[in-house]
């Protein structure tokens, strides 16, 4: 195999390894060297390796502004995915909008990449596409390249400016543009306008509404977008990765312009006001990508890892100390027990009893004081539970009065007080409370993991932006929020006439792009009583994924259950080798396998108010018997029916979900 190593010199971006193979892939070229040019060189394509994908770029004349077209392609026809859509860029000295000119074009790289991940989808991850860039310059002479790559399960693109120049320009619009055919489905998160705790991307997604429908908030809509295009034949997910110091987080406009939704940057009054809405940079410069997911069901946008492979590789070295795991954590059912040492060690007593890794200690920690908190710290240690410990984000971004505050937001500080948690022995952080998408809150988002690293510290952010795939370049980053999820039931009476469906939508959409700390499986109840079911409740730590779980619930919930659901949740993984979709319909209901050591794990959720049935080919689990302990719902919805039996791939699994109902299987080879 001929390798080269491809590096564009970004100073802000370390492209992953890229492997062309002459022979091998000969065959492939041939279509991916569609690369069609004319005369007068103002279209250009490129293919995904199995030649099913068609990325395709304009010039048009004599505007001289670019935009691109997605097609996906079967034996019997081809199909548009996103039409015409715009591409352009504008900083505050330079138009890349209009006029411009092309210069040429890069050979197409095949990008054949295998790495691994401590937590995700998957541990062993295959980066497989294929790469053109194209360059341009304006009516000024300034360049600016558009970097395209196609993937089996989709398509993405960024911009990058290459020239050098050690004075900071700045971005003031992108005019990308997602064109979506008008007839489809789409299910949206709006996007919350600024306020005191917002925003925090955790409203709900809107499901079942028509595309090209306005966001209720004039923030617009958050990615990910999910749509469902051309009958149910195709699904189309829109997010983006790959952010880091140079830039800010983008979602999308309120409204849907001629059929074409459009970028847009963070309000002004995000995070108090503080900081700019604009990005800004020296050169060169690369925006993050934006990414299309593309598939002929709901499985490939499910399975899929393009995320992390659009995300740089990991900067950290030594990854040992990075333990994944699962956590006690007493806030959700006492939100005043962070400062009483006796309720603490109880929750710590649980953790050490069920094997697991962390008890999380939340706000106003402090209170209890010095010598209360070394003590703890002892105790824990000696207990071989991982202490997390929180902290508000604030600095001047917000004006939430939990504490401690004012501790992470200028680096000194910061380091401080990481070396103060080291020296204790406590094991990693959980931030809240950041409440913008500015450039300046990305840079702290990135500075907080870069000093943990350094004082071996995991981390997991509340209150805090989408996640982008910061969690392969920084693999101690085991979750982050960003969703609507289960500590709504203490605040948010509609949540729980609304948790089972919006459950559902989850795992085609939020957990798509990565971990998601929803802090699930509550069998009791926090000021609003929940509807779903116990089995629904313990499906979901299953159902999501994130490299760091928070049990919700109190230590007595936990143990008034039946033996066989203590057993479960005592070894219950968060870290997966691989993941299946096996049935299911965003806002209706959700089944998916996860696989780790060799063993099975499958969930399932219903959010429909009658019950669901559900038949689920096992071939997947390969040769061998395997022990099966399936714990589904009960005759009442806060109780079980539990049994145990051998199975084999050469079967199927029949089911029914009760309303608001749910399973879980563990299955052991």
């Amino acid at each position: 195999m001929i390798k080269r190593k491809f590096n564009d010199e970004i100073r802000h971006y370390s492209y992953s390894k890229i492997a062309k193979n002459l022979c091998k892939f000969s065959f492939l070229l041939l279509s991916v060297l569609m690369f069609v040019s004319c005369a007068k060189q103002n279209s250009w394509q490129l293919s995904s390796p199995n030649g099913k994908l068609i990325l395709s770029v304009e010039k048009t004349e004599p505007e001289n502004k670019l935009n691109y077209l997605v097609s996906s392609r079967t034996d019997s026809e081809e199909k548009i995915i996103i039409s015409h859509s715009p591409l352009g860029i504008e900083r505050d000295d330079q138009n890349f909008t209009e006029g411009l000119s092309f210069l040429s074009a890069s050979s197409v790289e095949t990008i054949d990449e295998k790495y691994r991940l401590l937590h995700g989808k998957r541990k062993e991850n295959h980066d497989f596409s294929n790469q053109l860039i194209l360059h341009f310059s304006n009516e000024q002479g300034s360049k600016m390249d558009l970097i395209l790559r196609a993937y089996n399960d989709g398509v993405a693109f960024r911009y990058l400016f290459p020239e050098e120049d050690s004075q900071l320009r700045t971005v003031i619009n992108e005019v990308t543009g997602f064109a979506l055919p008008k007839e489809g489905t789409a299910f949206m998160l709006q996007h919350a306008d600024a306020g005191e705790w917002w925003p925090a991307y955790e409203q709900y997604f809107q499901k079942d509404i028509k595309i090209g429908t306005s966001s209720p908030n004039k923030a617009g809509w958050s990615f990910p977008a999910l749509f469902e295009i051309h009958n149910g034949d195709y699904w189309v997910l829109i997010s983006e990765a790959g952010l880091d110091k140079t830039y800010c987080g983008s979602r999308l406009n309120q409204d849907v312009h001629d059929g074409v939704y459009s970028m847009r940057m963070p309000d002004i009054g995000e995070g108090l006001g503080v900081g700019d809405v604009h990005p800004k940079s020296t050169l060169p410069w690369a925006t993050p990508w934006r990414l299309i997911l593309i598939g002929e069901s709901l499985k490939p946008i499910v399975e899929s890892s393009m995320v992390t492979h659009l995300s740089p590789e990991s900067v950290v070295k030594n990854q040992d100390w990075i333990k994944p795991g699962r956590a006690s954590w007493s806030w959700w059912s006492d939100g005043k027990s962070p400062k009483n040492y006796k309720k603490l060690i109880k929750f710590i007593d649980f953790a050490a009893e069920m094997g697991w890794e962390y008890s999380l200690v939340d706000a106003n920690w402090q209170e209890l004081g010095e010598k209360k908190i070394t003590q703890l710290a002892n105790y824990a240690n000696k207990k071989s539970v991982g202490l997390l410990f929180w902290y508000n984000s604030g600095g001047d971004n917000n004006s939430v009065t939990e504490e401690p505050r004012n501790r992470l937001s200028d680096r000194t500080t910061r380091r401080k007080e990481f070396k103060y948690l080291y020296d204790l022995g406590v094991k990693g952080i959980k931030v809240d409370f950041f409440h913008s998408d500015k450039q300046d809150r990305i840079e702290q988002y990135i500075g907080i993991l870069e000093d943990a690293e350094d004082f071996q510290l995991v981390v997991n952010y509340h209150g805090c932006t989408l996640v982008r795939g910061w969690s392969r370049t920084y693999p101690h980053l085991l979750s982050m929020e960003s969703v609507k999820g289960e500590e709504a039931y203490g605040f948010d009476k509609s949540y729980p006439e609304n948790a089972p469906w919006h459950n559902t939508i989850l795992p085609f959409t939020r957990n798509v792009v990565g971990p998601m700390d929803y802090t699930p499986v509550a069998f009791s109840d926090d000021n609003q009583p929940h509807l779903t079911s116990s089995a629904h409740e313990l499906a979901l730590s299953v159902l999501y994924e994130s490299g760091i779980v928070h049990f919700a619930d109190a230590v007595d919930s936990y143990k008034k259950q039946p033996e066989e659901v203590l057993d479960f949740l005592k070894t219950v993984p968060t870290t997966w080798d691989d993941i299946k979709f096996l049935s299911g319909y965003p806002g209706k209901f959700a089944v998916l396998a996860r696989q780790n050591n060799g063993d099975w794990y499958i969930a399932g959720i219903n959010g429909m108010t009658e019950s669901k049935s559900v038949k689920i080919d096992l071939s997947f689990l390969g040769d061998g018997e395997f022990n099966m302990l399936l714990i589904k719902d009960g005759e009442k919805s806060r109780e079980f029916s539990i049994e145990e039996r051998s199975i084999s791939a050469n079967q199927s699994l029949e089911l029914e979900m009760n309303k608001y109902g749910g399973f879980v299987a563990r299955l052991i080879k």
